[in-house]
Parts: structure tokens; C-alpha cells; sequence
């Protein structure tokens, strides 16, 4: 059995795809003590570590785990991207990275896959992480993939780095599975808070978001618009497409036609975690809506680890297509 070590777990979407493809989940590392909480109730057989991941030295509880074969690791990431809003850039935590090579310089594993946005690549620094990688005998593989070639209902495209100490070359590529739309997300049959659209105190924004909508899909078509945060494709999105990137805000609105005139309720945790790419065995137990918000958006869609943990360890599946090509450093 292939044994997985989580490092900045979140809730467990990696460890969720690892799971499903056969790995045993030894214990998932979290500093964000709803993230852990989350992560214990779904894998009620690993450890959950709760601490941060600071200076070289690796834990010794984590020593104590004994061997691990597949090391999953999901920095963070928002000071690679415009996620971050208008906050300055904070090398320390884009450092969070080097976690990575403390841990792969004393645990050895078989295997690394490191989970992040495809901004990462523009890091300073990124090629020196590389490199150490290298000195420690990982061939690298980097893909950048889009959940929704994996059969997920959302578009998320993320890099993927897949480092291996074998001499196997690992066959990777997008299953580029039929895209499901955002409709099928939706949950007709709860009894959700909805308010009208065009109410006293709406602001501008959000009318004139619903306002490009209607020009497009006229009155009688439901959509999805885009609350909170900026969104540089109109502000809304129809139904027949995929969501678009989820974040850790709870930034999307369903609006329909009614009677009484079009209504608008945001998207809840139950449609957002399908949204994920999670079944509804995957429970989110803890803190408030808006933390619930959060572990799904900071998290790794289980459908696309599923199948990159399968390429990497040479167990069959049906998407698995293609021949990846190892990465080398340019001279």
C-alpha cells in the first residue's frame, strides 16, 4: 500500500484523490486548525497535524510516521496570483515551498507531487527549487491541467509538478473528459435564502453584472453572477459551462426569473463542494459558512489527483493517456 504524507493538507482534497486511487493516508499537515479539524473527520485512520511548517527542521512528529512513499504538498499560493487583491507580495510565504525540500531531504520519498497555481512557474526563486529537487535524484515532470478535462463542473487550471526518484517515466496527460456545466451543480430542491435582484440598496455593480446577463440571455434564462470580487470576463457566466475557478470567498449568485420578479441567492456549500469534484460523503463538519467556503476554495480538486496519483504510481486508469516528458534544466 502506497503511503501518503499530506503537507498543507487543507481539508484533504489531495488526500481525498489519493485515496480513491488506492493510497493510504498516513497524515495530512495543516496550520489552519479548521482545515485540520475538517481533514481528521475524513480521514479518521491518519494523523492530523495541526502546526505550521517554519525553519529547516522537520518535526519529529512527523519522523515518527515512519516511511512514506508519496509526498503531497500544496503551498500557499496567493502570493503567486492577483488572488491576493491589492495585499504586497509576502516572500515568507511564498518560501512556504522549501517546506518541500525539508521534508524530501528527510523522508526520501518515491514520490513528490507539489499542487499550485500555474503563476508559481513566474516565481524568482522557482528554478532553484527545482534544482534542489534534482540534487536529491527527482526526475521532474510539470503539466498544467484543468479540472474540467476531468469530468469536475468548474474551470481550474493548476500546475502540477511530479517529482519521482524511479526510472519509470510517467505516462500523464489530460483525460479531456465531456465538460459538465455549472448547472449540474445546482440543487433545485433545498430551501435556500433568496432575495430579488433589484431591491432597495443593491449596488450598482451587481446590477449592471445582471444588467450585461439580460442584454445576452435575455429575461428568461438563469445565470450565475459573480458577487464577489472581480471578474474580468463580464461579471456572469451562463449555466451550459462550467463554474469558473472557485476562491475562498463565497463569490458566486444564482439569479432566476419568478413571479415576482428575478430572485438571487448565492451558491451554498453543498453545490460548491460538488463543484470541487467531491462526493457527498466528504463532510464539512466545522467552523462557519464562510470557513467551509474557504476549504473548498483553497483546495485540490480529488478527480485530478486521482488520476496524476494513478500515472505515478503505475496503477491502471482508464484516463490516463500520452507520454509525459521528464523536465531538465536548460544548461
Amino acid at each position: 500500500m502506497i503511503r501518503v504524507l499530506d503537507m498543507f493538507s487543507g481539508g484533504g482534497g489531495s488526500s481525498y484523490g489519493a485515496r480513491a486511487a488506492g493510497a493510504s493516508i498516513v497524515a495530512g499537515i495543516d496550520g489552519w486548525p479548521i482545515a485540520s479539524q475538517t481533514f481528521a473527520t475524513n480521514f479518521p485512520g491518519a494523523q492530523a497535524l495541526n502546526f505550521r511548517m517554519e525553519g529547516e527542521d522537520v518535526r519529529v512528529e512527523v519522523r515518527a510516521l515512519g516511511k512514506i512513499d508519496l509526498l503531497l504538498a500544496s503551498p500557499e499560493c496567493t502570493n503567486h496570483t492577483c488572488a491576493r487583491g491589492s495585499r504586497p507580495i509576502s516572500d515568507e510565504s511564498r518560501m512556504t515551498a522549501w517546506q518541500v525540500l525539508h521534508h524530501a531531504r528527510a523522508l526520501l520519498p518515491r514520490w513528490i507531487i507539489v499542487e499550485n497555481v500555474v503563476q508559481m512557474r513566474a516565481w524568482e526563486r522557482f528554478r532553484e527549487f527545482e534544482r534542489e529537487l534534482l540534487a536529491l535524484d527527482y526526475r521532474i515532470w510539470l503539466h498544467t491541467f484543468d479540472a474540467a478535462d476531468f469530468g469536475v463542473p468548474q474551470s481550474r487550471r493548476r500546475l502540477f509538478m511530479i517529482c519521482s526518484r524511479d526510472d519509470r517515466a510517467i505516462e500523464l496527460a489530460s483525460p479531456e473528459r465531456k465538460h459538465l456545466p455549472a448547472r449540474t451543480i445546482l440543487d433545485r430542491k433545498g430551501t435556500w435564502k433568496v432575495s430579488l435582484l433589484y431591491k432597495d440598496g443593491r449596488a450598482p455593480a451587481t446590477l449592471e453584472r445582471a444588467e450585461r446577463a439580460f442584454a445576452e440571455l435575455g429575461q428568461n434564462e438563469p445565470f450565475l453572477l459573480v458577487y464577489y470580487g472581480t471578474d474580468s470576463a463580464g461579471g456572469w457566466q451562463r449555466l451550459d459551462r462550467p463554474l469558473r475557478t472557485m476562491t475562498t470567498l463565497d463569490r458566486f449568485a444564482l439569479v432566476e426569473p419568478s413571479p415576482r420578479g428575478h430572485t438571487m441567492r448565492m451558491l451554498q456549500v453543498e453545490e460548491l463542494r460538488r463543484a470541487m469534484g467531491f462526493g457527498d460523503d466528504f463532510n464539512l463538519a466545522h467552523g462557519t459558512r464562510r470557513d467551509r467556503v474557504k476549504v473548498l476554495g483553497n483546495g485540490v480538486c480529488p478527480p485530478v489527483m486521482e488520476h496524476i496519483v494513478c500515472a505515478v504510481t503505475g496503477k491502471a486508469s482508464e484516463a490516463t493517456s500520452g507520454l509525459g516528458r521528464p523536465f531538465a534544466l536548460s544548461a
